[in-house]
């Protein structure tokens, strides 16, 4: 097993950024402002021949059972203290250039009685006044104390040659080879619709913090789970408000997360909340989905405050709101009683399998050739188009290329029924298909014959004689 190392501290102290440096990514949102990370982040951080787990965390306080337990920043507090229990070693950041502090102290004192592993990293010390402060944090009484940089990276080299003695006897994972099979599946909606909360649900812990406030999970957070046999990534995503509301940098990242997470996944879980009215920002991302090609399933929260009757409204309206998604499958849940998400993970993983279907060019064909049987393309100024043949270009989602003539005169309805008919036809759930038509290249197009000099005479004395007329 590979060594998992929490990184904990009070808010602002460079968590994140010395996150970033040791996994080499951007996976974790970085701003000069406090309390920007608040869920778990986790990733693999390969130094030399050694791995490690690294887990960021959200500003930490020391453990008092008497906070108010809905209040969001002791649940930012609970997820690292979560990190630290699963951890082997702890590193215990702080800022040199702002000294030692009555928080840190407590904090400390916390972490000592966990009998972890802890080590003392004073960060921030790019500064002579860092350098003096950093004296302060020996009076902790920590057996390891090391000055770094997260953003320079300053001392992490040396650090982490410190830690690898840690572990002297461990076992290294073999690397997996080839595709993973595991389905990304990211959760996508308005704020405050229950994306964290389904998260919990599936995974079976308070893995990522939950609140009535709107815009808690500001960051894009994954965790891997297995249902019915089957292994997926799920991947918690910030709420996305209209964009005239996003003032805040912070939330504008957040965005950005979002998107990239869409793009990332395979399948995306559009939800929705059945308490409230359908949005134009539900149909924003909706839109938004649709056009990054990704398989969906649309799910509806908080039914379970909703009767059977109210259910079946409920579904009129989403989909006279959502006929541009009637592929994808509708599921009922109520992520905070855990009523119906297995059927919603079935469903995605029917939509997984669909946006990753391959057809055989022969029979993908026959099924073109079903296609014009049942409904001919129209005329255009008394020619009829002509489609020739067809073949599957991708997958992910199905990408088939039809071969044929006039092709830029084909109606939007005629390609809707030809979507439609395969999808019908291939029994595809819950993925858009792209249809591209192509005609071939007309090897005479743009050229013109050239005349010899005896057809060029007579071509100018037939061209006086008209003239003269």
């Amino acid at each position: 097993m590979k060594p998992v190392i929490a990184l904990v501290g009070r808010p602002n102290v460079g968590k994140s950024t010395l996150f970033n440096y040791l996994t080499k990514s951007n996976n974790a949102l970085v701003a000069d402002q406090p309390g920007l990370t608040r869920d778990r982040i986790y990733g693999l951080s390969k130094r030399f021949d050694n791995r490690y787990i690294v887990i960021d965390t959200g500003g930490i306080a020391p453990r008092d059972e008497s906070q108010d337990q809905d209040d969001i920043n002791h649940a930012i507090s609970t997820q690292a203290w979560h990190a630290i229990e699963e951890a082997d070693l702890v590193c215990f950041l702080v800022d040199g250039r702002e000294g030692l502090v009555s928080q840190d102290q407590e904090v400390f004192k916390k972490l000592r009685s966990t009998n972890k592993k802890v080590f003392v990293l004073v960060n921030k010390v790019d500064s002579g006044v860092a350098n003096m402060l950093s004296s302060d944090f020996y009076s902790l009484g920590a057996e390891h104390v090391y000055e770094t940089s997260a953003r320079s990276g300053k001392g992490v080299r040396a650090l982490f040659a410190i830690i690898d003695e840690q572990f002297p006897d461990r076992e290294e994972e073999p690397e997996e080879d080839g595709p993973s099979d595991v389905i990304k599946v990211a959760l996508v909606g308005r704020p405050n619709v229950g994306k964290s909360t389904l998260a919990n649900a599936l995974i079976g812990e308070e893995r990522f913090v939950t609140s009535d406030v709107p815009g808690t999970t500001r960051d894009s957070i994954s965790a891997n789970i297995e249902k019915f046999g089957t292994k997926f990534e799920l991947i918690d995503t910030a709420g996305v408000r209209r964009r005239s509301k996003v003032n805040d940098m912070v939330e504008k990242f957040s965005v950005v997360k979002t998107i990239q997470a869409i793009e990332d996944a395979h399948v995306v879980i559009l939800m929705l909340d059945g308490t409230k009215e359908f949005a134009v920002q539900d149909a924003h991302l909706a839109g938004m989905v649709l056009q990054s090609g990704r398989a969906v399933v649309v799910a509806i929260n908080k039914t379970d405050v909703s009767s059977f009757e109210d259910r079946k409204e409920m579904q009129k309206g989403f989909d006279l709101k959502l006929r541009f998604l009637e592929f994808a499958e509708r599921q009922f849940i109520s992520a905070k009683h855990k009523e119906g998400i297995t059927k919603l993970m079935r469903a995605a993983a029917r939509a997984y399998k669909s946006a990753n279907v391959n057809v055989n060019t022969s029979d993908l064909n026959r099924m073109l050739e079903g296609a014009l049987e049942s409904f001919q393309p129209p005329l255009v100024r008394g020619r009829r188009i002509k489609l020739k043949y067809a073949a599957q270009v991708s997958s992910c989602p199905p990408t088939f290329a039809i071969h044929g003539n006039q092709i830029e005169r084909i109606p939007a309805t005629y390609k809707r029924y030809l979507e439609n008919y395969f999808r019908k036809s291939l029994k595809l759930v819950g993925t858009p298909i792209q249809l591209l038509f192509k005609q071939p290249d007309n090897p005479y197009a743009g050229r013109h014959n050239k005349l010899t000099p005896r057809q060029e005479h007579s071509r100018k004395r037939m061209m006086k004689k008209v003239k003269k007329r």
